[in-house]
């Protein structure tokens, strides 16, 4: 049978590549040998509920266990009437037994008990009388919240000392949080900020993206099945695109396979895997869709915003810090750094807020291209700076990060020159105090660097010129812009401020300085 690289849902393994379950979590059989409850966390699309599905059924295959991933997700619309919350998540539970185990394997009674004690009750009495010990994977815990998140909780917690005749021998918690982390009081806001209500759990542990080595064994997968090969170049560069996030692994390769060459005589080569990267970027599918979606919450704004443009990241919770974490938007870099996850997400973020912006433009002639359709970097600036005095103050007042304003304005920019034929690339870093860009267009290459210049700060040419040079060396090019937007207080407006300069950098290179 024919397989797929699979981006939508579980994998099944007879219509899919996929990787195995217990060498990506080869902990869990110990855990649930010794009789341990424990929570697995991780973002959205890294491949947790295939990993619980398919580690069910190896488990409940073996003989020695009955197990099955459950999902609380349909409880989650009952977050203040436990009793409703309960008969849904129950009714589901039902469903998935009968569609997942063997009729001897499942339970012979449906909704016990009372109000409140629903859920234990029915994992009690299945333990009773089932033929082998239970071990349950319930998915989605997070999405509960309020008293039915407790409840639940609890309920568990209850029946744990009664493991393994009289209550599952073994439950996980799977979902994007740690227990502490769970949503409690309306709206979201608050944490539990306590594992009390689930102080059972022996572990938590987070399930990681693909290592280089899965991503060469998943792609090696369709190379057995089809002939088609993944250049090692192409592996590589997916890898370090997508820093082995699981569906970013995936939705490159089936961009390729199934739509830029359906030819499996043709190699896969890294510049296949570029362009494929280029269209996930401009389509914005459903997994990069809904990150962008959490941009425009504020705790994710305050750490965010400071990244793209290189401040200090000031005082934020740690609870915040962690949200990104756990949404796999941000990593800790080998420093001790937060930053963007990966290129992929370093690219979908700053486009993704300057979409706005860009939508606000008015229309822009391309005059800076040549007759053969190549980019005139002269006439390009000259096209900026007559926009820039034009429309920079209206259309930094439309930006949604108000700190980087100046940078998403630039980028809106600079989407309108691409514009398909060419591509952005950008650098950023917390603390660095800039922004680098690249743009390719057709054989040509130019790169800058971006500055704030803020209220009682230098001016930051002093600063910029030996990090740009250094930008420049990593590019091979000796020129490119140094743009300095100055955000002090009390300056006239833009149209009158915005000047040109140029500078001969510390290493020699020209450089074009421009102040707005």
């Amino acid at each position: 049978m024919q397989k797929w690289f699979n981006t939508a849902g579980p994998c099944k393994a007879d219509i899919h590549y996929m990787l195995s379950a217990t060498e990506r979590l080869p902990a869990i059989k110990q855990l649930i040998a010794q009789e341990n409850y424990f929570v697995i966390h991780a973002p959205r699309q890294v491949g947790k509920t295939t990993a619980m599905i398919t580690l069910a059924q190896e488990l409940s295959a073996s003989g020695q266990y009955t197990s099955v991933m459950l999902s609380l997700e349909v409880g989650a619309v009952f977050s203040h009437d436990p009793e409703l919350a309960e008969r849904a998540i129950l009714d589901e539970w039902q469903d998935a037994i009968r569609f997942y185990l063997p009729p001897e394997l499942q339970p012979s009674h449906g909704i016990l008990g009372e109000s409140g004690r629903q859920i234990g009750a029915f994992l009690a009495a299945w333990s009773q009388e089932s033929s082998r010990p239970l071990a349950v994977f319930l998915d989605e815990i997070d999405a509960l919240s309020d008293e039915t998140l407790v409840s639940v909780l609890r309920q568990i917690r209850s029946g744990f000392p009664r493991r393994p005749m009289g209550f599952p021998q073994s439950v996980a918690l799977v979902g994007m949080r740690d227990v502490r982390d769970y949503k409690y009081a309306s709206g979201g806001s608050d944490r539990l900020n306590t594992s009390s209500p689930f102080n059972i759990k022996v572990r938590s542990f987070t399930l990681s993206n693909f290592t280089l080595e899965d991503v060469r064994n998943l792609y090696q997968q369709h190379t057995e099945a089809t002939g088609q090969i993944f250049t090692p170049e192409a592996v590589d560069l997916a890898f370090h695109l997508t820093q082995g996030q699981p569906w970013l692994v995936n939705a490159i390769a089936k961009e390729i396979v199934e739509y830029i060459t359906k030819d499996p005589s043709i190699p896969i080569t890294a510049e296949l895997v570029n362009q494929a990267k280029e269209i996930l970027i401009k389509r914005q599918d459903t997994h990069l869709d809904s990150l962008a979606e959490r941009l425009r919450e504020d705790r994710v704004r305050a750490i965010i915003q400071p990244i793209l443009s290189g401040l200090e990241l000031g005082d934020t919770p740690d609870d915040d810090r962690r949200y990104l974490l756990d949404l796999g938007l941000v990593v800790r870099s080998q420093e001790g750094g937060l930053k963007i996850a990966n290129p992929i997400y370093q690219e979908v973020i700053p486009r993704v807020l300057s979409q706005g912006v860009q939508d606000s433009l008015p229309m822009i002639q391309p005059s800076w291209l040549n007759a053969d359709r190549s980019l005139n970097a002269q006439v390009l600036l000259d096209a900026f700076l007559v926009f820039w005095r034009q429309h920079g103050e209206p259309l930094l007042k439309s930006a949604n990060y108000p700190e980087i304003a100046p940078h998403l304005v630039m980028m809106a920019f600079l989407h309108r020159v691409v514009n398909g034929n060419g591509t952005l690339e950008r650098e950023y870093a917390i603390g660095s105090g800039k922004m680098d860009i690249c743009l390719r267009y057709g054989k040509q290459t130019l790169a800058m660097e971006l500055k704030v210049w803020g209220d009682k700060r230098p001016d930051p040419l002093k600063e910029g010129l030996p990090q740009l040079d250094k930008y420049l060396s990593g590019l091979s090019l000796d020129t490119g812009w140094l743009v300095i937007f100055d955000r002090r207080s009390g300056l006239p407006p833009i149209s009158d401020r915005t000047t040109t300069e140029n500078v001969i950098s510390p290493a020699g290179r020209e450089i074009i300085v421009i102040r707005g």
